[in-house]
């Protein structure tokens, strides 16, 4: 495809301030440098990440910034070196928390190697919702200890049903994270894969590859008891929680066995002596984690296409970029459940900017 005439100014969502307002308004658009490349987002999704980093005053310390850290779209301007993309690929990544990278605004850059093309059977919207949650799955589960649990690779076929006739236990697999852990967890052969959710995604978590879903309000004690019947009292080596509430972690670390690996993607609030909790930190440019992230990029579209991971069901927000503010609050006060929140940037009315 011809080169694509790009504006010198685009609308994003800021925050304008230390725990301040989110407010649209203009900003200039970048052109990409050396192994970069600028991308229309079509499709950008909302994580709860967002709506912390607007409470609580995390992970941004220059202002005003913008948020958001999953998009797909179109690439509409490429940087020298670029070998792997053209202008026109549509495409998905994760953003970081820069205003370059960032993904609630109408164009932001990528950096080649974390990036990947979608394939046909999967839309803008679905792509979206992938990156971020994704990434957090596999870093929590693949990294290097201390940084997740260490297991063995699954990006080559050597590393895929490596753990055969070893439990899994995921809490909040109705989550968009334990949605991906759920696959991840299939992919290298645990089993059976046991998950707390709301019943009422039984079907739906049974069809990503979860043996058994348990209701996620049963108490601990008898929780851990169904799941020493379910494994005929197996050790619980791994326990991915998806949610990390004090609560959960306290599940967790009840229900994990000595010398097992406990994920957890909120602060830690529980301690053991001879079983390891591990905080995971899915940021892909942290130095443990870019080329764990970059390898996942190199087979992510064939995974997809052959439906090996599948993505987040998608809630489509309307108003476009408006859309966020209301969505944000929605997941703050946990009115989400078993969907991803997406937005369109192109669909922000124009008297909303």
């Amino acid at each position: 495809m011809s080169k694509i005439t790009v504006p010198s100014k685009q609308t994003a969502l800021f925050l304008d301030g230390l725990q301040g307002n989110l407010t649209l308004g203009a900003t200039n658009i970048l052109t990409p440098g050396p192994g970069q490349l600028l991308l229309k987002v079509k499709a950008t999704a909302l994580n709860p990440v967002d709506w912390k980093i607007q409470k609580h005053g995390i992970f941004y310390k220059t202002f005003p910034a913008i948020l958001g850290t999953d998009a797909a779209g179109d690439v509409v301007a490429i940087g020298e070196g670029v070998t792997k993309f053209k202008i026109g690929d549509q495409v998905f990544c994760q953003g970081r928390f820069t205003k370059e990278y960032a993904t609630f605004q109408e164009y932001t850059l990528a950096d080649e190697w974390h990036l990947a093309k979608i394939p046909t059977n999967i839309s803008y919207d679905q792509a979206a919702t992938i990156p971020l949650c994704l990434a957090t799955a596999f870093v929590g589960m693949y990294n290097v200890i201390p940084h997740g649990m260490g297991l063995v690779n699954p990006t080559t076929p050597t590393g895929q049903g490596h753990y055969k006739g070893i439990p899994f236990v995921i809490l909040g697999g109705a989550s968009s994270v334990g949605q991906f852990v759920i696959q991840l967890a299939k992919l290298s052969g645990f089993s059976p894969i046991i998950t707390t959710a709301s019943l009422k995604h039984t079907s739906f978590l049974q069809s990503l590859g979860a043996t058994y879903v348990l209701d996620r309000n049963t108490p601990t004690s008898a929780l851990k008891s169904q799941i020493a019947e379910i494994t005929d009292n197996k050790s619980i080596q791994y326990i991915y929680d998806s949610i990390s509430s004090s609560e959960t972690q306290k599940t967790g670390i009840e229900i994990l066995s000595p010398g097992g690996n406990l994920i957890v993607v909120l602060s830690p609030s529980v301690t053991s002596q001879d079983k390891r909790v591990t905080y995971v930190l899915a940021l892909r440019a942290l130095d443990q984690n870019v080329e764990l992230i970059k390898g996942v990029y190199a087979v992510l579209e064939g995974w997809l296409e052959k439906g090996v991971i599948q993505p987040n069901k998608v809630d489509l927000l309307p108003g476009g970029l408006a859309g966020i503010i209301e969505g944000l609050r929605k997941m703050e006060q946990n009115q989400v459940s078993g969907v991803k929140l997406v937005v369109r940037p192109e669909e922000t009315p124009e008297n909303a900017k």
